[in-house]
């Protein structure tokens, strides 16, 4: 699990950038915010330099985790921000962020994105598609390989 096919298409574009790349898997785990101790745990045993790609609640559980470590960038997909139940509601990431979000997205309201991408002043790209981005993913691609380029630290 935590292989998508959105993943896989991403995880390839950072392969072929010289990226290590893993998915945790949280199948076992709903509760966003015991989602993002795990992840903490995983990056707490790296030395590598490391970015964060999440979407929905994953968006969620990278940027709550980029707080408290260095990433080089995180990069969010129609991230799941300001959801009523999730125990953080103000976000203060390190560092450089994206967001991407469809503008057809009826999971989580665009307007949510734009409230943060405000709030932090980052970039945000609103773009054709629906929550999953699946009919626009080749724009999500090209989007995502540019943020790569702008965090590599070559």
């Amino acid at each position: 699990m935590g292989w998508g096919s959105k993943i896989k298409r991403l995880a390839s574009i950072a392969q072929q950038k010289g990226y290590a790349v893993d998915s945790i898997d949280y199948s076992d785990i709903l509760d966003p915010d015991l989602r993002v101790e795990r992840l903490l745990g995983v990056l707490g045993k790296t030395d590598e330099a490391f970015v964060l790609v999440g979407s929905s609640m994953g968006g969620y559980v990278s940027l709550v985790a980029a707080e408290q470590v260095s990433a080089q960038g995180v990069f969010l997909l129609a991230p799941a921000l300001y959801i009523k139940g999730y125990q953080q509601q103000n976000y203060h990431p390190r560092g450089y962020v994206e967001v991407v979000h469809g503008w057809s997205d009826d999971v989580i309201p665009v307007d949510n994105s734009i409230r943060f991408a405000n709030a932090v002043d980052c970039s945000l790209h609103l773009i054709s598609g629906d929550h999953r981005l699946n009919s626009s993913i080749d724009v999500v691609e090209s989007l995502f390989s540019q943020f790569l380029v702008s965090v590599d630290p070559h």
